[in-house]
């Protein structure tokens, strides 16, 4: 596919071929968003993990210090006084078999969705169509729970989801180009840890493998993973 001038020219600032330390990367990263919006800075690990596994599949949240720096959509499956929760937190859209008739219709102006346990088999319905766009809730993810107010919150306040793909890469926006470099370090820092943290413990050999950044329309930043604890000393 085509790049256009402005790819090309963020291309030619820096050796595709070297590896930077984390604070270098965020650095470049920030300033190749070069586009008429306020591009997202994405963080890509490639790990040393068969998703094919069910016991290798690495997934989660991890709230991010410093924001997403966008307004999160939050699609509540609730009824009753939980309901009422949701609304009263900020959710976008909250209802029970409503909801539902709308999703399954075709209804998807949200970025996550929560539902509280009693509504999961209404839930379980929709999964051909919320399931195929990451959308599904699940308690390992916190999307699961009775206490709905906080989770919007959370979800609200920069919490985001993670989860390998058939390749073994987790793709997290950890902000924006325009965001101050020490909080795309913050942001940075804490999705690395929360990783190395859920690391499976059936993953053998070399868990990270490999590590980029880049603007949303803008070329990747390649990071050295045996300079990681670089960040702790700029950070």
């Amino acid at each position: 596919m085509a790049k256009g001038k402005k790819y090309t020219d963020a291309a030619k600032r820096f050796d595709h071929d070297q590896l930077f330390t984390p604070a270098e990367a965020v650095e470049l990263a920030k300033g190749m968003g070069t586009a008429s919006f306020d591009e997202s800075i994405e963080l890509t690990i490639r790990l040393g993990v068969d998703p094919r596994k069910a016991d290798q599949i690495v997934r989660g949240t991890v709230a991010l210090p410093s924001g997403t720096g966008k307004n999160v959509r939050v699609a509540v499956f609730a009824n009753g006084e939980a309901a009422d929760q949701a609304r009263a937190a900020g959710a976008d859209h909250v209802g029970g078999d409503d909801l539902a008739a709308l999703v399954e219709g075709g209804m998807l102006d949200f970025d996550v969705a929560i539902a509280t346990p009693d509504l999961m088999p209404l839930v379980g319905k929709l999964g051909r169509v919320l399931g195929p766009r990451g959308l599904m809730p699940n308690p390992k993810t916190g999307t699961v729970t009775t206490d709905v107010a906080k989770a919007v919150g959370e979800f609200k306040g920069g919490k985001v989801e993670y989860r390998t793909d058939r390749y073994g890469n987790v793709q997290v926006p950890i902000g924006k180009v325009s965001f101050e470099l020490a909080a795309l370090n913050l942001n940075f820092r804490a999705v690395l840890d929360e990783i190395q943290r859920a690391k499976p413990a059936s993953a053998k050999g070399r868990y990270l493998r490999k590590i980029s950044l880049s603007p949303t329309m803008g070329p990747s930043v390649k990071i050295d993973t045996n300079r990681l604890k670089v960040l702790d000393s700029d950070a």
